[in-house]
């Protein structure tokens, strides 16, 4: 079994939108032999896009799994891969796809470059810790560099791309590649799909560049061993193709390098190539660390191996909905084995969950599965309460693994469904939809009774609303945009909660004595600090009360939009040996809250965005005025491949409709990117008129 693992790749395929990740993966189920023909995304018949809306668009909304096989120095390698969206909306794909992932593919276009979105998920895989290996695609596209963007991984991700290949060739004379390692030129056989390759001669005009850039990744091998580094001293060519993969190997796994290869996945050019790397230089599961978690019972921290014989453990990372077999949860195995129709523990809600079916996944497809064990990606149905991060582990065993965070949602839609027989239907289908992606969240204002989505982004509402219509049969009215503001406390002060309800027998009572403020240093989250002595209170009242203020925290005091941070002391307390329990204090805390929040100095704070817009010089003024009038702060202007590129922060309420304006003063030559930075407190100027448009009245702040 250990032997298979060692065998196995979990990779995922991330990028900026349209470098062509989901053609890669179009061309690898191809050369791998899992699909008879290749599915192209400008048809709307990739495999991996399987939703209507990816097939009418063009684009990767949700990511899709899939298993290949592919033999590389005679043994064979099982690949589970995740082929990930590119659009900033869609960013939690992404962001739960590397958290179970042991490597991934970063591709890049070898026109664009190093992209915002390429800087995001490099951020996200940096996060995890994924070894990763870096394809520069679209070499026969004009204005192909493919040194260029080696620098750029360089310089823009503070990476160390060493580079493995050298294109043969580019823009409309690209033709294939020489590899370093092997020092042999293959080229791609363009009648046959580029199903064929053959090796030929290295070209003579690029003989020089091989020869430099061998030499400089041979320098780079033989400084990993005393053993290599005299065998270069001795004689560089002794260093076997076998030592250089090795080398190479330890490096990306240590994450101290990222090999980087180049190819055309359109034009055929180079898969089987990467294929190869994936299984040379991508760690297998028993390569990575053991994964570390708690005990619910004792909890103290606990580890678990990769390997079938531990207690079983595993992470759920997605769960979508399919019409014909119900909820599917996507998960990995880290440590055990599961088969189906076993029972396991629900780790994060503490309820046992019998495992009806297992299943393989190839895009919206399932092949059954008597069992699945350690290192491997599957998927399950039949379950009744499994959520996105949830730990599912051995009954007698438990642990809950670290979960995966998700940013809050930027953008509010309020809407309604145009029949009123539709009501309970939209209740049911948003929750099962806010089931799926973790990053759209659904509530009613309790001021005006309307259903509120929020989201990542207008692309994201968009494309929910229309999945409301085409799956669920739900016609619905929406309202414009809004922005999902945050509420802050700017100001410190001291409150004194008394709460007392006495209602004939036993009573409730509770006291409390606090101080809130703005967290230290910015902190996200309840910062609580209980400067109670001598047990004046008891530890469970204590705890109340943080979940109290926690609970407080998801409604605000001026707006009702949530507090990104909060430090609360609790510096005093008393309570009734009858009438006091658990519930007074959190209600206490809560109106405590309240009426604290009365007395302190309150302000919003708004989502402020990143900005990147690419323009022909001409247009460069028209765009940097028309940012100055949406509240933007030009940061940067840097030229690239005869263009102009703008980078700036603005805030996403003067962000609205930008692509229609941005597309009207540069004749719709212009492109732009936009992804979330940080939150930021609202203009005083700016704070009455938005609390006036929210509440329909005026308030003094």
């Amino acid at each position: 079994m250990s032997q298979e693992l060692k065998n196995i790749r979990n990779i995922g395929i991330m990028a900026h939108i349209d470098a062509g990740k989901t053609t890669t993966t179009e061309r690898i189920l191809y050369y791998t032999g899992i699909n008879y023909k290749i599915g192209e995304v400008h048809d709307g018949a990739a495999t991996m896009d399987y939703m209507v809306q990816e097939q009418e668009r063009g684009i990767t909304i949700t990511s899709a799994a899939t298993t290949v096989f592919w033999d590389f120095k005679n043994v064979n390698y099982k690949i589970n891969i995740l082929d990930t969206p590119g659009h900033v909306d869609f960013t939690v794909e992404v962001e739960r796809s590397l958290r179970v992932l042991d490597g991934a593919i970063a591709i890049f276009c070898a026109v664009g470059g190093v992209e915002p979105q390429s800087e995001t998920v490099w951020r996200q895989a940096d996060k995890y810790n994924v070894p990763r290996i870096s394809f520069v695609n679209k070499m026969d596209r004009s204005g192909a560099d493919y040194l260029k963007v080696v620098n750029q991984i360089k310089d823009k991700l503070g990476a160390n791309p060493i580079p493995l290949q050298v294109p043969i060739g580019d823009e409309d004379e690209f033709s294939g590649v020489v590899c370093l390692v092997t020092n042999k030129a293959y080229k791609w056989d363009d009648s046959s799909l580029g199903e064929k390759f053959e090796e030929v001669e290295i070209p003579e005009n690029i003989k020089d560049t091989v020869a430099q850039y061998r030499t400089s990744l041979i320098e780079g091998v033989a400084e990993e061993s005393d053993e290599l580094l005299e065998k270069f001293m001795n004689d560089p060519q002794s260093i076997s193709e076998s030592e250089i993969i090795a080398a190479v190997r330890k490096a990306t796994l240590e994450m101290r390098i990222t090999p980087v290869l180049c190819g055309s996945a359109f034009k055929n050019k180079g898969v089987q190539l990467l294929l190869d790397a994936i299984s040379a230089y991508l760690p297998s599961p028993i390569e990575v660390e053991a994964i570390d978690g708690i005990n619910p019972k004792t909890e103290k921290p606990e580890s678990r191996k990769p390997s079938p014989e531990e207690y079983f453990s595993s992470l759920a990372f997605k769960i979508s909905t399919d019409p014909y077999v119900g909820k599917i949860a996507f998960f990995r195995v880290y440590s055990g084995t599961l088969k189906a129709g076993s029972y396991v523990l629900n780790a994060n809600t503490g309820k046992r969950e019998r495992i009806a079916r297992i299943m393989q996944m190839h895009a919206n497809k399932q092949i059954p599965l008597e069992e699945i064990g350690a290192g491997d990606i599957g998927a399950i149905v039949g379950f009744k309460e499994i959520r996105t991060g949830d730990t599912l582990c051995a009954i007698d065993h438990p642990i809950i693994l670290e979960t995966i965070t998700f940013p809050d949602p930027v953008i509010n839609l309020a809407i309604e469904p145009k029949t009123q027989d539709d009501f309970d239907k939209l209740g049911e289908t948003l929750n099962k939809l806010a089931e799926e992606d973790p990053t759209f969240k659904v509530k009613v204002d309790p001021e005006t009774g309307q259903t509120i989505i929020s989201g990542m982004g207008e692309l994201h509402l968009e494309i929910l609303v229309d999945r409301l219509k085409r799956e669920f049969n739900i016609e619905c009215n929406q309202g414009k945009p809004q922005v999902a503001y945050k509420e802050a406390v700017v100001s410190t002060v001291e409150y004194r909660e008394l709460y007392k309800k006495q209602t004939g027998g036993r009573g409730r009572f509770a006291d409390i004595k606090f101080e809130i403020g703005p967290s230290d240093n910015g902190e996200s989250g309840l910062q609580f600090i209980d400067e109670i002595k001598g047990g004046d209170l008891p530890k469970e009242y204590i705890n109340s009360v943080r979940k109290g203020f926690e609970m407080a925290m998801m409604n605000g005091a001026l707006a009702g939009f949530a507090l990104n941070s909060l430090k609360v002391v609790l510096k005093d307390g008393s309570f009734h040996p009858v009438d006091s329990d658990q519930m007074a204090f959190e209600i206490a805390a809560k109106l405590g809250f309240r009426n604290a929040c009365k007395l302190a100095k309150l302000t919003l704070l708004e989502p402020i965005m990143k900005l990147e817009v690419s323009t022909p010089d001409e247009y460069i003024g028209d765009v940097s005025s028309d940012l100055n009038k949406r509240r933007g702060h030009l940061e940067d202007v840097s030229s690239k491949f005869g263009a102009q590129v703008l980078r700036a922060k603005a805030p996403l309420a003067e962000m609205f409709g930008y692509v229609t304006a941005l597309r009207s003063f540069t004749s719709g030559r212009a492109t732009y990117s936009l992804e979330f930075s940080h939150f930021a407190e609202l203009p005083q100027d700016l704070l009455e008129k938005v609390l006036y448009k929210i509440k329909g009245y005026v308030v003094k702040v």
